[in-house]
C-alpha cells in the first residue's frame, strides 16, 4: 500500500511538472467549445463530440453550454446527434470512437475529412498533388464538398477551364507554408497563403467559432504527416480592396460615398484595423425624410456621428454569429447583432440585404435601413420615437415645437403617455406656461444632477432636484428611464406631469379651503413663520374633515393648550422634503417634533403611520404638503405604544432579577414593582 502510494506522488509530480500545478495553456475558445462537446458525449463512449444539427439543414456546430440547453441556432430548432471527435473513428464491436486516426499526407486526409471535391480538382492540377503528398508542413483550409457544389456555375467553370492556373492559384490560395493549429488562430489575425502571399483573413470568436475569410470552420486540427487540415464550409478568394475602395465602386453606395467624403472618415475606411461596416445603401438614405436627412447631411457633428453608428469597432463574419450579441459601434452606442435562420438581423429587424463582402481591413453587410443614433436626432425626433409621443403633440399644439427641432441647448422634461390616460388637456394660456416649465435651459445628464441643484425653464420657474436612494426627481416628477442625448436637447422621460411651486408651504395651506382649521391651528400654536420661511419639509397637512373626526372634548382641548398643540403640528412635519416617488417601500422620516414618521407606498397608495394619504406632492417653495384625513398622533400619546413599552421594562426587570437570582441563590422579591408598573399601564 505504501509502494502504490509513492508510486502515485510520483505521477502526480510528473503530472504537474517543475511548477507544481494543473494549470497548463489557456485553452482557445474553439477548444473550450470542442470540450464541452466532448463532455455531453462522453455516456457514449470515449471520443464522442455531441453535434447540434439545424432541423431542416445541413448545418452542424459543435455545442457551448448556452446552446445545449437552448437547443437553437439563429432561433431555429436543433436536434443533437453523436459522431466522433475530430481525429477519432470508430471500431467495430467497440463503444464510443476508441481508435486515433492514422495518420497519412495532407492529399489523403482530405479523403478523411470529407473533401473529396478538393482532392479531385488537386487531381486536375498538375503540380499540386505532388506537393501535397511530399515533404514539408503545410495548412490547407479545405472547403467542404457542399461548399464547392454551391459556387456560381460560372466561377466554378472559370476555374476548371483553366486548371493549372485559375484553380491551382485558389487552390494555393487555401494553404500556409506551415502548420497551424486552431490555439494559433488568433482573432483579427492575417496568415499569409501561398497565392502571391496573399493574407487570408482569421477570426476567432468567444463562442468558439472560427472564420477564414468568413467561412466556417467546420472541423478543425485534423493532423497529417506533412501539416494540417482544418475543413471550412465555403470556397474563399482573395481580397484586394478596402473598406473605402468597396464603397468606391459599389453603385449602391452613392449617398453613402457622398456622406464618407463630407465627414472626413474616408481616411479611417482605407486605413488599418479590423471594422465591421454596416452599409447603407441609397435605398436605405431614400426612407427618411428629406428634410431629416438635409440637416444631418448639413451638420458635421451629426453625420460623424451618424456614419460612426455603422461602424463596430471589430469585424464580425455572418457566420459567427449563432445568437444575439451587442456589440459597440465608434459612436460609443450598443447595437443588438443577431440572427433568424440564414438573416442577420439589427435591433432585431432583419436590415441586411448582402452580408459578408470582405475588406482587407474588416468586413462589410449591406442594410437597407438607416442606423440614426440619438445624438444625430433633435428632441422632437427623439420624443416621438419615445413613449412621451403626447407632450410633443402639445408643444406642436401650443406653438412651441421650434424649441424641439431647433439648435437650442434644452433638456425635455416629458410626462409618460400612459399620464394623459383620461385624455391631453386643452391648450389655453396656463396650460402653455406649464409646458414651458417642462423644458430646462442647457442640455442636461441625469448623471450630473445632485440634491439641492435648480434648473431655470424656458417659463422662468426654478425647479430644485431631489435625489434618493432609488429615485431621481425633478419637483413632484421623477426620471422613468434612461436620458436620452440628442444633437442639441437631452430628453428626460418623467413619471408624472410637473407642478412647479407656487408659494410657500402656509400660501399652499392658506390657498386651499380643506386647510382652514390646519391653518388657524397653526397660527395659535406659533407655527406660521416657521412654515413661511426658507427651508425643506414635508407637511402631512390633516384635513377639516380630519379634526372634525376628532372628540369634541379632545379637539377643544387641544386648541386650547399651545404648547400641546405645537407639538401634535410637529409631529406632522419632516424635516426634509420627501415626494412620492421617492418613497420607496418604507422610510423614517424624522419630525420637527423629534419622533420618526413612518412613510410607505404600496400599490400606489402613500400611507404615513400606515394611515392612507388624501392627496400626495402639493408642491411648496419650502417643501411639499401631503393631505391626510386623520391628526397623527406622536408615539408618546398613544395608549397602546406607552403600555407596550412599559411592559418591555417590567420584562427588562424580570430578566435582571433572575440573573441576579441565580447568581447569588437568593429569592429577589420585586411584587411591588411589578404592582406599580402594572398599574401605570393601566392608566
Amino acid at each position: 500500500m505504501a509502494l502504490l502510494v509513492r508510486l502515485l506522488a510520483f505521477a502526480l509530480a510528473l503530472a504537474l511538472g517543475p511548477a507544481g500545478t494543473l494549470a497548463g495553456p489557456a485553452k482557445s475558445p474553439y477548444q473550450l467549445v470542442l470540450q464541452h462537446s466532448r463532455h455531453r458525449g462522453r455516456q457514449h463512449g470515449p471520443n464522442v463530440c455531441a453535434v447540434q444539427k439545424v432541423i431542416g439543414t445541413n448545418k452542424k456546430y459543435f455545442t457551448n453550454c448556452k446552446q445545449w440547453y437552448q437547443r437553437k441556432i439563429c432561433g431555429k430548432p436543433t436536434v443533437i446527434s453523436y459522431e466522433c471527435c475530430p481525429g477519432y473513428e470508430k471500431v467495430p464491436g467497440e463503444k464510443g470512437c476508441p481508435a486515433a486516426l492514422p495518420l497519412s499526407n495532407l492529399y489523403e486526409t482530405l479523403g478523411v475529412v470529407g473533401s473529396t471535391t478538393t482532392q479531385l480538382y488537386t487531381d486536375r492540377t498538375e503540380k499540386l498533388r505532388p506537393e501535397m503528398e511530399g515533404p514539408g508542413s503545410f495548412t490547407l483550409f479545405a472547403p467542404s464538398n457542399e461548399a464547392w457544389a454551391s459556387l456560381p456555375a460560372e466561377v466554378l467553370d472559370s476555374l476548371v477551364s483553366n486548371v493549372n492556373i485559375e484553380l491551382l492559384n485558389a487552390l494555393r490560395y487555401h494553404m500556409v507554408d506551415r502548420r497551424v493549429l486552431t490555439d494559433e488562430l488568433k482573432h483579427g489575425m492575417a496568415l499569409t497563403s501561398m497565392y502571391q502571399n496573399s493574407n487570408i483573413q482569421i477570426h476567432h470568436y468567444p463562442n468558439g467559432i472560427v472564420t477564414v475569410n468568413c467561412a466556417r470552420l467546420l472541423q478543425a486540427d485534423h493532423h497529417a504527416t506533412n501539416g494540417v487540415v482544418h475543413l471550412i464550409d465555403k470556397v474563399i478568394s482573395t481580397i484586394t480592396n478596402n473598406i473605402q475602395q468597396i464603397i468606391e465602386i459599389e453603385d449602391t453606395f452613392e449617398t453613402l460615398r457622398a456622406a464618407v467624403a463630407a465627414s472626413g472618415l474616408n481616411t479611417l475606411l482605407e486605413g488599418d484595423g479590423q471594422f465591421t461596416l454596416l452599409a447603407p445603401t441609397n435605398e436605405a438614405f431614400e426612407k427618411i425624410p428629406a428634410e431629416t436627412l438635409n440637416r444631418i447631411l448639413g451638420d458635421p457633428e451629426a453625420l460623424r456621428d451618424l456614419l460612426n453608428n455603422h461602424i463596430l469597432k471589430s469585424a464580425m463574419c455572418a457566420e459567427a454569429i449563432v445568437a444575439g450579441l451587442s456589440m459597440e459601434t465608434l459612436e460609443g452606442t450598443t447595437l443588438e447583432v443577431g440572427c433568424s435562420g440564414d438573416m442577420l438581423t439589427i435591433n432585431g429587424k432583419a436590415i441586411i440585404s448582402n452580408k459578408d463582402i470582405l475588406a482587407t481591413n474588416g468586413v462589410i453587410h449591406f442594410i437597407d435601413e438607416l442606423l440614426i443614433p440619438d445624438s444625430a436626432k433633435t428632441l422632437f425626433e427623439l420624443a416621438a420615437e419615445s413613449d412621451v409621443s403626447t407632450v410633443t403633440d402639445l408643444l406642436r399644439q401650443a406653438g412651441l415645437s421650434t424649441h424641439l427641432s431647433g439648435n437650442e441647448r434644452l433638456t425635455l422634461l416629458a410626462p409618460l403617455n400612459s399620464v394623459f390616460k383620461d385624455g391631453a388637456p386643452r391648450i389655453d394660456a396656463q396650460m402653455k406656461n406649464l409646458l414651458l416649465n417642462h423644458v430646462v435651459k442647457g442640455q442636461v445628464a441625469s448623471k450630473d444632477l445632485y440634491r439641492g441643484q435648480t434648473l431655470d425653464t424656458l417659463g422662468g420657474k426654478k425647479l430644485r432636484v431631489f435625489v434618493y436612494r432609488n429615485s431621481l426627481c425633478i419637483e413632484n416628477s421623477c426620471i422613468a428611464a434612461h436620458d436620452k442625448r440628442g444633437r442639441y436637447g437631452t430628453l428626460f422621460t418623467m413619471d408624472r406631469i410637473l407642478t412647479p411651486p407656487m408659494g410657500t408651504v402656509m400660501d399652499v395651506l392658506k390657498g386651499d379651503n380643506r386647510f382652514s382649521m390646519l391653518v388657524a391651528a397653526i397660527q395659535s400654536a406659533g407655527l406660521t413663520e416657521t412654515l413661511n420661511r426658507e427651508g425643506v419639509y414635508t407637511v402631512f397637512a390633516p384635513t377639516n374633515e380630519a379634526f372634525q373626526a376628532m372628540p369634541p372634548e379632545e379637539l377643544n382641548k387641544l386648541l386650547g393648550n399651545a404648547k400641546e398643540l405645537a407639538n401634535i403640528l410637529k409631529y406632522h412635519i419632516g424635516d426634509d422634503i420627501l415626494v412620492s416617488g421617492g418613497i420607496g417601500a418604507l422610510v423614517r422620516l424624522k419630525s420637527l417634533q423629534g419622533d420618526k414618521l413612518e412613510v410607505s407606498s404600496k400599490n400606489n397608495v402613500v400611507s404615513v403611520n400606515k394611515e392612507p394619504v388624501a392627496e400626495t406632492d402639493i408642491m411648496a417653495t419650502n417643501g411639499v404638503v401631503y393631505a391626510i384625513t386623520s391628526v397623527l398622533q406622536p408615539p408618546a400619546n398613544r395608549p397602546q405604544e406607552r403600555g407596550d413599552e412599559l411592559a418591555d421594562s417590567a420584562l427588562e426587570i424580570f430578566k435582571q432579577a433572575s440573573v441576579f437570582s441565580k447568581a447569588s441563590q437568593r429569592s429577589v422579591r420585586l411584587a411591588p414593582v411589578y404592582q406599580r408598573l402594572l398599574e401605570r399601564m393601566k392608566h
